[in-house]
Protein backbone atom coordinates (compact mmCIF):
# COMPACT_ATOMS: atom_id res chain seq x y z
CA UNK A 1 0.00 0.00 0.00
CA UNK A 2 1.13 3.48 -0.82
CA UNK A 3 1.47 6.36 2.08
CA UNK A 4 0.80 9.80 1.18
CA UNK A 5 4.52 11.45 0.97
CA UNK A 6 2.63 13.87 3.76
CA UNK A 7 2.36 11.59 6.28
CA UNK A 8 5.44 10.74 6.39
CA UNK A 9 6.41 13.53 9.26
CA UNK A 10 3.88 12.24 11.58
CA UNK A 11 3.16 9.45 14.09
CA UNK A 12 2.57 6.02 13.28
CA UNK A 13 -1.15 5.88 14.99
CA UNK A 14 -2.05 8.97 12.93
CA UNK A 15 -0.37 7.61 10.01
CA UNK A 16 -2.57 4.98 10.28
CA UNK A 17 -5.62 6.69 10.86
CA UNK A 18 -5.04 8.40 8.12
CA UNK A 19 -3.79 6.05 5.18
CA UNK A 20 -6.88 3.44 6.21
CA UNK A 21 -9.50 6.50 6.55
CA UNK A 22 -8.57 6.88 2.92
CA UNK A 23 -10.10 3.77 1.53
CA UNK A 24 -13.21 5.05 3.04
CA UNK A 25 -16.00 5.61 0.52
CA UNK A 26 -15.88 9.50 0.06
CA UNK A 27 -19.56 9.73 1.43
CA UNK A 28 -19.37 8.24 4.44
CA UNK A 29 -16.54 10.41 5.83
CA UNK A 30 -17.91 13.95 6.15
CA UNK A 31 -15.31 15.32 8.46
CA UNK A 32 -12.00 16.44 8.00
CA UNK A 33 -9.08 14.76 10.12
CA UNK A 34 -6.31 17.12 10.54
CA UNK A 35 -2.85 15.43 11.51
CA UNK A 36 -0.50 16.95 14.06
CA UNK A 37 3.10 16.52 13.78
CA UNK A 38 5.22 15.44 16.78
CA UNK A 39 5.52 17.31 19.91
CA UNK A 40 6.91 17.39 23.20
CA UNK A 41 3.01 17.49 24.24
CA UNK A 42 1.35 14.03 24.30
CA UNK A 43 -2.17 15.77 23.61
CA UNK A 44 -0.34 17.78 20.24
CA UNK A 45 0.34 14.19 18.90
CA UNK A 46 -3.55 12.75 18.61
CA UNK A 47 -5.55 13.41 15.74
CA UNK A 48 -7.76 16.19 16.06
CA UNK A 49 -10.80 16.51 14.20
CA UNK A 50 -12.80 19.45 12.89
CA UNK A 51 -16.50 19.87 11.81
CA UNK A 52 -19.39 21.68 11.76
CA UNK A 53 -21.02 18.14 13.05
CA UNK A 54 -20.08 15.03 15.20
CA UNK A 55 -17.56 12.42 13.48
CA UNK A 56 -19.28 9.94 11.71
CA UNK A 57 -19.49 5.91 13.27
CA UNK A 58 -17.21 5.08 10.32
CA UNK A 59 -14.64 7.54 11.98
CA UNK A 60 -15.40 6.62 15.35
CA UNK A 61 -15.27 2.89 14.63
CA UNK A 62 -11.87 3.36 12.94
CA UNK A 63 -10.29 5.34 15.76
CA UNK A 64 -11.80 2.51 17.93
CA UNK A 65 -10.09 -0.29 15.75
CA UNK A 66 -6.86 1.08 16.31
CA UNK A 67 -6.98 0.48 20.18
CA UNK A 68 -8.51 -2.60 19.68
CA UNK A 69 -6.93 -6.35 20.52
CA UNK A 70 -7.06 -7.59 17.30
CA UNK A 71 -4.90 -5.88 14.56
CA UNK A 72 -7.01 -4.67 12.09
CA UNK A 73 -5.52 -4.04 8.26
CA UNK A 74 -4.74 -0.09 8.76
CA UNK A 75 -1.82 -1.69 10.77
CA UNK A 76 0.03 -3.28 7.76
CA UNK A 77 -0.17 0.34 6.28
CA UNK A 78 1.44 1.80 8.73
CA UNK A 79 4.21 -1.01 8.75
CA UNK A 80 4.18 -0.55 5.24
CA UNK A 81 4.50 3.21 5.23
CA UNK A 82 7.57 2.82 8.07
CA UNK A 83 9.32 0.31 5.65
CA UNK A 84 8.91 2.26 2.53
CA UNK A 85 10.17 5.37 4.76
CA UNK A 86 13.19 2.71 5.58
CA UNK A 87 13.56 2.07 1.94
CA UNK A 88 13.26 5.41 0.86
CA UNK A 89 16.08 6.36 3.31
CA UNK A 90 19.01 3.86 2.46
CA UNK A 91 21.94 5.31 0.32
CA UNK A 92 23.67 3.27 -2.49
CA UNK A 93 26.92 4.74 -4.30
CA UNK A 94 26.64 4.03 -8.03
CA UNK A 95 30.02 3.80 -10.20
CA UNK A 96 29.41 4.86 -13.57
CA UNK A 97 31.16 5.55 -17.17
CA UNK A 98 30.54 5.56 -20.60
CA UNK A 99 33.33 6.02 -23.64
CA UNK A 100 31.34 7.79 -26.59
CA UNK A 101 32.05 10.97 -28.79
CA UNK A 102 31.30 13.76 -26.42
CA UNK A 103 32.69 17.34 -28.15
CA UNK A 104 30.10 19.53 -26.60
CA UNK A 105 30.37 18.15 -22.98
CA UNK A 106 31.11 21.49 -21.49
CA UNK A 107 27.19 21.96 -22.06
CA UNK A 108 26.60 19.43 -19.90
CA UNK A 109 28.44 20.24 -16.56
CA UNK A 110 25.95 23.05 -15.39
CA UNK A 111 22.91 21.06 -15.92
CA UNK A 112 24.02 17.89 -14.04
CA UNK A 113 25.62 19.65 -11.42
CA UNK A 114 22.37 21.56 -10.74
CA UNK A 115 20.50 18.26 -10.82
CA UNK A 116 22.30 16.45 -8.32
CA UNK A 117 22.50 19.46 -6.04
CA UNK A 118 18.90 19.91 -5.97
CA UNK A 119 18.56 15.85 -5.33
CA UNK A 120 21.42 16.19 -2.39
CA UNK A 121 23.47 13.80 -4.71
CA UNK A 122 27.20 14.08 -3.55
CA UNK A 123 29.92 12.74 -5.07
CA UNK A 124 32.08 13.21 -8.34
CA UNK A 125 31.63 13.34 -11.68
CA UNK A 126 34.36 13.30 -14.71
CA UNK A 127 33.33 14.84 -18.70
CA UNK A 128 35.64 15.24 -21.64
CA UNK A 129 35.21 14.76 -25.14
CA UNK A 130 35.95 11.02 -24.73
CA UNK A 131 32.85 10.10 -22.47
CA UNK A 132 31.46 10.16 -19.15
CA UNK A 133 33.25 8.75 -15.73
CA UNK A 134 31.94 9.29 -11.98
CA UNK A 135 30.80 7.83 -8.96
CA UNK A 136 27.83 9.33 -6.81
CA UNK A 137 25.96 8.77 -3.94
CA UNK A 138 22.37 9.35 -2.46
CA UNK A 139 18.57 7.69 -2.52
CA UNK A 140 17.97 4.97 -4.75
CA UNK A 141 14.81 7.12 -5.78
CA UNK A 142 17.13 9.96 -6.49
CA UNK A 143 20.75 8.35 -7.79
CA UNK A 144 18.00 6.83 -10.23
CA UNK A 145 16.83 10.13 -11.77
CA UNK A 146 20.42 11.37 -12.38
CA UNK A 147 21.56 8.10 -14.38
CA UNK A 148 18.36 8.70 -15.99
CA UNK A 149 18.98 12.23 -16.92
CA UNK A 150 22.56 11.18 -18.19
CA UNK A 151 21.17 8.59 -20.35
CA UNK A 152 18.53 10.81 -22.11
CA UNK A 153 21.68 12.04 -23.99
CA UNK A 154 21.55 9.35 -26.90
CA UNK A 155 25.31 8.85 -26.88
CA UNK A 156 25.25 8.16 -22.86
CA UNK A 157 22.64 5.47 -23.49
CA UNK A 158 23.85 1.94 -22.01
CA UNK A 159 25.96 3.17 -18.83
CA UNK A 160 28.46 0.81 -16.71
CA UNK A 161 27.07 0.69 -13.90
CA UNK A 162 28.33 -0.69 -10.66
CA UNK A 163 26.14 -0.60 -7.54
CA UNK A 164 27.18 -1.03 -3.39
CA UNK A 165 25.10 0.09 -0.67
CA UNK A 166 26.17 2.30 2.44
CA UNK A 167 25.10 3.31 5.47
CA UNK A 168 24.16 6.99 6.02
CA UNK A 169 27.46 7.37 8.33
CA UNK A 170 29.24 6.68 4.92
CA UNK A 171 27.99 10.16 4.35
CA UNK A 172 30.26 11.85 5.97
CA UNK A 173 32.68 14.09 4.88
CA UNK A 174 35.65 12.62 3.23
CA UNK A 175 38.42 15.58 3.67
CA UNK A 176 41.79 16.08 2.73
CA UNK A 177 41.26 15.47 -0.71
CA UNK A 178 43.86 17.24 -3.06
CA UNK A 179 44.37 17.29 -6.70
CA UNK A 180 47.76 15.24 -5.95
CA UNK A 181 46.11 12.58 -3.72
CA UNK A 182 44.79 8.95 -5.86
CA UNK A 183 41.56 9.78 -4.63
CA UNK A 184 41.73 13.15 -6.47
CA UNK A 185 43.45 11.85 -9.69
CA UNK A 186 40.06 11.07 -11.66
CA UNK A 187 41.12 7.35 -11.59
CA UNK A 188 37.74 4.99 -11.63
CA UNK A 189 35.76 7.04 -9.05
CA UNK A 190 36.03 10.76 -8.46
CA UNK A 191 34.77 10.75 -4.88
CA UNK A 192 33.83 13.46 -2.09
CA UNK A 193 31.17 12.82 -0.28
CA UNK A 194 30.06 16.35 1.05
CA UNK A 195 29.21 17.62 -2.30
CA UNK A 196 28.71 17.01 -5.96
CA UNK A 197 31.98 17.95 -8.10
CA UNK A 198 31.69 17.90 -11.77
CA UNK A 199 34.68 18.21 -13.55
CA UNK A 200 35.76 19.08 -17.12
CA UNK A 201 38.92 17.38 -18.25
CA UNK A 202 40.39 15.90 -21.45
CA UNK A 203 40.76 12.53 -20.50
CA UNK A 204 37.62 10.42 -18.38
CA UNK A 205 40.12 8.47 -17.27
CA UNK A 206 44.20 9.68 -17.39
CA UNK A 207 46.35 8.17 -19.73
CA UNK A 208 47.70 11.18 -21.17
CA UNK A 209 46.47 9.65 -24.57
CA UNK A 210 43.45 11.38 -25.60
CA UNK A 211 44.03 9.82 -29.29
CA UNK A 212 43.95 6.45 -27.92
CA UNK A 213 40.22 5.84 -27.89
CA UNK A 214 38.08 2.56 -26.46
CA UNK A 215 34.77 3.37 -29.28
CA UNK A 216 37.01 2.84 -31.86
CA UNK A 217 38.97 -0.47 -30.55
CA UNK A 218 39.08 -2.38 -27.54
CA UNK A 219 40.17 -5.57 -26.14
CA UNK A 220 37.45 -8.61 -25.59
CA UNK A 221 35.35 -8.89 -22.93
CA UNK A 222 35.68 -11.18 -20.08
CA UNK A 223 32.86 -11.94 -18.01
CA UNK A 224 33.51 -13.05 -14.02
CA UNK A 225 32.26 -16.66 -14.25
CA UNK A 226 34.76 -17.09 -17.42
CA UNK A 227 38.07 -14.79 -15.73
CA UNK A 228 39.27 -17.64 -13.64
CA UNK A 229 39.57 -20.26 -16.92
CA UNK A 230 41.48 -17.45 -18.61
CA UNK A 231 44.00 -16.56 -16.01
CA UNK A 232 44.90 -19.97 -15.27
CA UNK A 233 45.91 -20.75 -18.95
CA UNK A 234 49.93 -21.29 -18.80
CA UNK A 235 49.61 -19.20 -22.14
CA UNK A 236 47.77 -15.87 -20.70
CA UNK A 237 49.73 -12.96 -18.91
CA UNK A 238 48.08 -11.35 -16.22
CA UNK A 239 48.50 -7.65 -15.79
CA UNK A 240 46.92 -5.54 -13.15
CA UNK A 241 46.51 -2.07 -14.55
CA UNK A 242 45.71 -0.26 -11.68
CA UNK A 243 48.96 1.41 -9.47
CA UNK A 244 51.27 0.65 -6.52
CA UNK A 245 49.19 1.57 -3.66
CA UNK A 246 45.86 -0.79 -4.92
CA UNK A 247 47.65 -3.69 -5.54
CA UNK A 248 49.64 -3.33 -2.43
CA UNK A 249 46.34 -4.81 -0.33
CA UNK A 250 45.25 -7.48 -3.34
CA UNK A 251 45.35 -8.59 -6.92
CA UNK A 252 44.73 -11.44 -8.82
CA UNK A 253 46.75 -14.91 -8.33
CA UNK A 254 50.15 -14.66 -9.89
CA UNK A 255 49.02 -11.43 -11.84
CA UNK A 256 52.26 -8.98 -13.14
CA UNK A 257 52.17 -5.60 -11.27
CA UNK A 258 53.88 -2.54 -13.39
CA UNK A 259 54.43 -1.15 -9.97
CA UNK A 260 53.01 2.27 -11.37
CA UNK A 261 52.13 5.22 -9.23
CA UNK A 262 50.06 6.87 -11.83
CA UNK A 263 47.64 5.40 -14.56
CA UNK A 264 49.73 7.65 -17.42
CA UNK A 265 52.53 5.68 -16.23
CA UNK A 266 51.70 2.52 -18.04
CA UNK A 267 52.31 3.30 -21.56
CA UNK A 268 55.87 3.72 -20.82
CA UNK A 269 55.94 0.68 -18.66
CA UNK A 270 54.84 -1.36 -21.76
CA UNK A 271 57.20 0.05 -24.55
CA UNK A 272 60.29 -0.70 -21.61
CA UNK A 273 58.76 -4.77 -21.27
CA UNK A 274 57.66 -5.73 -24.43
CA UNK A 275 59.39 -5.55 -27.69
CA UNK A 276 56.90 -4.04 -29.55
CA UNK A 277 58.63 -3.75 -32.77
CA UNK A 278 60.20 -7.07 -34.31
CA UNK A 279 61.17 -9.17 -31.28
CA UNK A 280 58.32 -9.36 -28.67
CA UNK A 281 58.89 -10.76 -25.68
CA UNK A 282 56.96 -10.98 -22.01
CA UNK A 283 57.28 -8.15 -19.12
CA UNK A 284 61.04 -7.99 -17.96
CA UNK A 285 59.37 -8.17 -14.69
CA UNK A 286 59.04 -11.33 -12.51
CA UNK A 287 56.48 -13.26 -14.09
CA UNK A 288 55.53 -16.98 -12.31
CA UNK A 289 57.33 -19.79 -14.67
CA UNK A 290 53.37 -21.54 -14.79
CA UNK A 291 52.97 -18.18 -17.02
CA UNK A 292 55.59 -19.03 -19.18
CA UNK A 293 55.32 -21.94 -21.60
CA UNK A 294 57.04 -23.54 -24.16
CA UNK A 295 55.00 -21.99 -26.89
CA UNK A 296 55.85 -19.10 -25.76
CA UNK A 297 59.48 -19.29 -25.73
CA UNK A 298 58.95 -20.55 -29.73
CA UNK A 299 57.36 -17.68 -30.43
CA UNK A 300 60.85 -15.12 -30.00
CA UNK A 301 60.76 -13.30 -33.49
CA UNK A 302 57.43 -13.52 -34.05
CA UNK A 303 55.77 -10.39 -34.64
CA UNK A 304 52.70 -11.41 -32.17
CA UNK A 305 52.68 -10.52 -28.87
CA UNK A 306 51.21 -12.95 -26.08
CA UNK A 307 48.09 -13.45 -24.83
CA UNK A 308 47.16 -10.59 -22.14
CA UNK A 309 44.61 -10.59 -20.07
CA UNK A 310 44.15 -7.28 -18.11
CA UNK A 311 41.91 -6.10 -14.73
CA UNK A 312 41.23 -2.87 -12.66
CA UNK A 313 38.95 -1.98 -10.12
CA UNK A 314 36.00 -1.04 -12.30
CA UNK A 315 37.05 -1.59 -15.81
CA UNK A 316 37.63 1.33 -17.47
CA UNK A 317 41.35 1.23 -17.37
CA UNK A 318 41.48 -1.57 -18.84
CA UNK A 319 39.51 -0.20 -21.90
CA UNK A 320 41.76 2.80 -22.26
CA UNK A 321 44.58 0.25 -21.60
CA UNK A 322 43.71 -2.13 -24.35
CA UNK A 323 42.70 0.06 -26.77
CA UNK A 324 45.96 1.32 -26.12
CA UNK A 325 47.93 -2.15 -26.81
CA UNK A 326 45.94 -3.27 -29.79
CA UNK A 327 47.24 0.35 -31.23
CA UNK A 328 50.67 -1.10 -30.53
CA UNK A 329 50.28 -4.30 -32.29
CA UNK A 330 49.07 -6.89 -29.75
CA UNK A 331 46.24 -9.04 -31.28
CA UNK A 332 44.78 -11.08 -27.90
CA UNK A 333 43.92 -8.40 -25.21
CA UNK A 334 41.25 -9.46 -22.94
CA UNK A 335 39.88 -7.61 -20.12
CA UNK A 336 37.78 -8.35 -17.20
CA UNK A 337 34.14 -6.97 -17.41
CA UNK A 338 32.92 -4.84 -14.80
CA UNK A 339 36.42 -4.95 -13.30
CA UNK A 340 37.01 -6.45 -9.51
CA UNK A 341 34.15 -5.17 -7.90
CA UNK A 342 31.75 -7.06 -10.53
CA UNK A 343 34.29 -10.07 -9.69
CA UNK A 344 34.04 -10.14 -6.31
CA UNK A 345 30.06 -9.55 -6.26
CA UNK A 346 29.71 -12.46 -8.30
CA UNK A 347 32.20 -15.17 -7.86
CA UNK A 348 32.02 -17.18 -4.20
CA UNK A 349 35.33 -16.74 -2.40
CA UNK A 350 35.39 -20.30 -2.29
CA UNK A 351 35.94 -20.52 -5.95
CA UNK A 352 37.88 -17.39 -5.83
CA UNK A 353 41.34 -15.94 -7.34
CA UNK A 354 41.20 -13.05 -5.70
CA UNK A 355 43.80 -12.61 -2.52
CA UNK A 356 43.43 -9.27 -0.47
CA UNK A 357 41.00 -6.49 -0.56
CA UNK A 358 40.60 -4.30 -3.14
CA UNK A 359 40.93 -0.42 -2.87
CA UNK A 360 38.15 1.97 -3.55
CA UNK A 361 37.83 4.78 -4.40
CA UNK A 362 35.65 6.77 -1.87
CA UNK A 363 35.11 6.60 2.23
CA UNK A 364 35.00 2.46 2.28
CA UNK A 365 38.48 2.30 1.48
CA UNK A 366 38.45 -1.51 0.42
CA UNK A 367 35.83 -4.08 -0.02
CA UNK A 368 36.25 -7.91 -0.09
CA UNK A 369 34.12 -10.73 -1.03
CA UNK A 370 30.56 -9.61 -1.99
CA UNK A 371 31.30 -6.20 -1.81
CA UNK A 372 31.48 -6.79 2.22
CA UNK A 373 33.49 -3.15 4.00
CA UNK A 374 36.75 -4.42 4.32
CA UNK A 375 39.71 -3.85 7.18
CA UNK A 376 41.51 -0.72 5.41
CA UNK A 377 41.53 2.82 6.64
CA UNK A 378 42.62 6.18 4.62
CA UNK A 379 45.71 7.95 5.74
CA UNK A 380 44.91 11.43 4.84
CA UNK A 381 48.11 12.70 4.71
CA UNK A 382 48.76 10.54 1.44
CA UNK A 383 45.52 9.06 0.60
CA UNK A 384 47.10 5.68 0.45
CA UNK A 385 44.89 2.47 2.15
CA UNK A 386 47.16 1.51 5.79
CA UNK A 387 45.80 -1.26 7.97
CA UNK A 388 45.74 -1.72 11.42
CA UNK A 389 49.42 -2.61 11.58
CA UNK A 390 50.65 0.31 9.59
CA UNK A 391 48.43 2.05 12.25
CA UNK A 392 50.24 0.44 14.84
CA UNK A 393 53.67 2.38 13.58
CA UNK A 394 55.48 5.39 15.54
CA UNK A 395 55.35 6.69 12.15
CA UNK A 396 51.65 6.64 11.56
CA UNK A 397 49.56 10.03 13.00
CA UNK A 398 46.05 10.41 12.45
CA UNK A 399 45.57 12.66 9.65
CA UNK A 400 48.76 13.35 8.68
CA UNK A 401 51.06 10.82 8.16
CA UNK A 402 51.72 6.89 7.82
CA UNK A 403 54.76 4.68 7.36
CA UNK A 404 54.23 4.98 3.15
CA UNK A 405 54.80 8.72 3.42
CA UNK A 406 56.31 9.63 6.65
CA UNK A 407 59.64 9.85 4.98
CA UNK A 408 58.51 11.79 2.04
CA UNK A 409 56.77 14.91 3.87
CA UNK A 410 58.12 17.91 5.47
CA UNK A 411 57.83 19.06 9.12
CA UNK A 412 55.80 22.18 7.52
CA UNK A 413 53.93 19.51 5.55
CA UNK A 414 53.03 17.56 8.54
CA UNK A 415 52.33 21.33 10.21
CA UNK A 416 49.84 22.21 7.84
CA UNK A 417 48.14 18.72 8.08
CA UNK A 418 47.96 19.13 11.71
CA UNK A 419 46.55 22.07 11.49
CA UNK A 420 44.19 20.52 8.88
CA UNK A 421 43.27 17.49 11.28
CA UNK A 422 42.03 20.43 14.05
CA UNK A 423 40.05 22.47 11.82
CA UNK A 424 38.44 18.86 10.54
CA UNK A 425 37.72 18.36 14.61
CA UNK A 426 36.67 21.59 15.46
CA UNK A 427 34.27 22.52 12.44
CA UNK A 428 33.60 18.83 10.78
CA UNK A 429 34.94 20.49 7.46
CA UNK A 430 38.63 21.61 5.97
CA UNK A 431 38.66 25.52 6.39
CA UNK A 432 36.20 26.18 9.07
CA UNK A 433 31.74 26.75 8.67
CA UNK A 434 33.10 28.50 5.37
CA UNK A 435 34.99 25.59 3.90
CA UNK A 436 37.54 27.96 1.88
CA UNK A 437 34.91 29.86 0.29
CA UNK A 438 34.60 33.84 1.62
CA UNK A 439 32.18 34.89 4.37
CA UNK A 440 29.57 36.57 2.91
CA UNK A 441 29.43 40.15 3.07
CA UNK A 442 26.91 41.80 4.94
CA UNK A 443 24.72 44.76 2.73
CA UNK A 444 24.98 46.84 6.10
CA UNK A 445 28.94 47.25 5.28
CA UNK A 446 30.41 49.47 2.54
CA UNK A 447 32.33 48.19 -0.51
CA UNK A 448 35.46 49.02 -1.42
CA UNK A 449 36.32 50.43 -4.48
CA UNK A 450 39.18 47.54 -4.66
CA UNK A 451 36.59 44.57 -3.94
CA UNK A 452 36.12 43.63 -7.09
CA UNK A 453 39.85 43.37 -8.25
CA UNK A 454 40.23 41.51 -4.77
CA UNK A 455 37.61 39.06 -5.30
CA UNK A 456 39.48 38.23 -8.92
CA UNK A 457 42.67 37.57 -7.20
CA UNK A 458 41.23 34.98 -4.20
Amino acid sequence: MQSHPMLRHYTTRSAAIAAAAAFLPFNSLKSTISITPFSSSSAAMKPTITTAQQPSSVVSNLTLSLSSATPPNCFSAAASFNSELADSSLLVVVSFYKFADFPDHANFRNPIKRLCEELRVSGGIILAPEGINGSICGTREAVERVLEFIQSDERLKGLRQIESPVTPEDEAIHHGHTSKSPVGAGEDAPFRWDHVRVKLKKEIVSLGMPSVSPTEKVGTYISPKEWNELISDPNTVVIDVRNSYETRIGKFKGAVDPCTTAFREFPTWVEDNFQLAGTDSLPSQEVPENKISKSQEDTEGCKSPPRVAMYCTGGIRCEKASSYLLSKGFKEVYHLRGGILKYLEEVPQSESLWEGECFVFDKRVSVDHGLAQGTFKLCYGCKQPVSDADMDSPKYEYGVSCPYCFSTKSEEEKERARARQRQFEVWGVIGGPDKGRRPTQSTNEPQSDSSPQMSKSV
